[in-house]
């Protein structure tokens, strides 16, 4: 069972988003869209002081460190991209070249500039995020 920090918070990052610039808004929240249509156990709320999406069911005990229950947080400080940063991304298969970096961390980075762009990164971002979700320990 998630713990009680590990709960869905969409009012939050609704908040968050409204807050924004109306451009750079609305493609978070079309990103946002993307990333909670992939399953319905993605949970949202607003972590490491930006939206962040996680893995709302049960899993096995492990190290809190480790972040496994991450899936995707969003980065919001270039101007010209949103950065999308999945912490654990180097264990992804990825064939369509999205992810990017190659971190000692583990995570991989997705840039998106613009609704366009985020539209056509859908399907195989929703992929990846498929499989993260199959490499859960549950």
């Amino acid at each position: 069972m998630p713990k009680e920090k590990d709960i869905n918070d969409s009012e939050s990052v609704n908040a968050y988003i409204q807050k924004m610039d109306i451009v750079l808004g609305t493609l978070v929240d079309t990103i946002r869209q993307i990333i909670l249509s992939a399953d319905r156990e993605i949970g949202e709320r607003i972590k490491w002081n930006s939206p962040s999406f996680f893995y709302m069911g049960a899993m096995k005990p492990f190290n809190p460190k480790e972040y496994k229950r991450e899936l995707i947080v969003f980065n919001l400080y270039k101007k010209d991209y949103v950065l999308l940063v999945l912490p654990g991304g180097a264990k992804l298969k990825d064939a369509t070249g999205l992810l990017e970096g190659d971190y000692k961390d583990g995570r991989r980075l997705v840039k998106i500039y613009d609704i366009a762009d985020a539209k056509a990164k859908q399907k195989p971002l929703q992929r990846l995020i498929k499989q993260w979700l199959k490499m859960i320990d549950k």
